[in-house]
């Protein structure tokens, strides 16, 4: 199935995972509007996904803001016309215990990982009603089904394993409308958000022993684009972690 032509909307999209998608998208085809906080670095990420800027468009700011989920979406539907499948891969991740959390990291974990994913989320499945089609991809993590004691992550686990379960019910509530929900759940990728010194380390955390690489989360993003008979599922890429040790 080729994606060419299709519109993807992409959070957290000026680097690591989003970023990769994007450029991958494009490089099939697609067109896609991308969001992150940072305007700079949004702005230096679209011309490097796209230089003639044909096939991309950004939004900075924060989507747990519903003005910027809004402006995101009518992006998508200014320049292209539609969106045909949204990408929440906007997140945060901070391993520490779970009684040395504080309210502020409470706070900025919610805003991100739940209240962002609800406003843009929200606005999208709108589109895709009238259009009668549409695809939601949510990005999780597999330590919400396989908490280890060598990363203590009960925020990601509130947040991320919200998420999860939310793809499942949006994928029941929508499956006789034409629209679908899955989320891709990874392991420990080598992206900028991981210091190369610590890679021995989190490759240990994987029975296959060994980090995943973005293209590995991409190529599942675009297998479940391509898998039409499939919705309600969480795709695990994660090294066997999801199995167990």
């Amino acid at each position: 199935m080729t994606i060419q032509g299709k519109v993807f909307v992409i959070t957290g999209g000026s680097s690591g995972l989003g970023k990769a998608m994007a450029i991958e998208m494009v490089k099939q085809g697609a067109n896609v509007v991308i969001n992150g906080r940072r305007e700079q670095a949004l702005a230096e990420a679209a011309k490097e996904i796209d230089p003639t800027a044909k096939q991309v468009r950004f939004v900075a700011g924060n989507i747990a803001d519903p003005k910027v989920a809004q402006q995101v979406i009518d992006e998508s539907l200014t320049h292209y016309g539609r969106i045909d499948t949204l990408v929440n891969n906007a997140g945060i991740f901070l391993s520490k215990p779970f009684t040395e959390y504080t309210e502020e990291e409470f706070e900025t974990y919610l805003s991100t990982n739940v209240i962002g994913f609800f406003h843009i989320t929200q606005r999208a499945v709108t589109q895709m009603l009238k259009q009668g089609t549409g695809h939601i991809v949510t990005i999780t993590t597999s330590l919400v089904d396989q908490p280890s004691s060598a990363v203590p992550s009960v925020l990601a686990s509130l947040t991320k394993g919200g998420l999860k379960s939310a793809t499942k019910s949006l994928a029941i509530e929508y499956a006789s409308r034409g629209i679908r929900a899955n989320a891709v759940s990874p392991g420990v990728i080598k992206t900028p958000m991981h210091a190369i010194e610590s890679h021995e380390a989190l490759a240990k955390l994987h029975p296959m022993g060994r980090m995943g690489e973005a293209h590995e989360v991409v190529d599942a993003v675009l297998f479940l684009e391509s898998a039409e008979f499939i919705t309600g599922e969480t795709l695990y890429v994660d090294g066997g972690q999801n199995a167990g040790k």
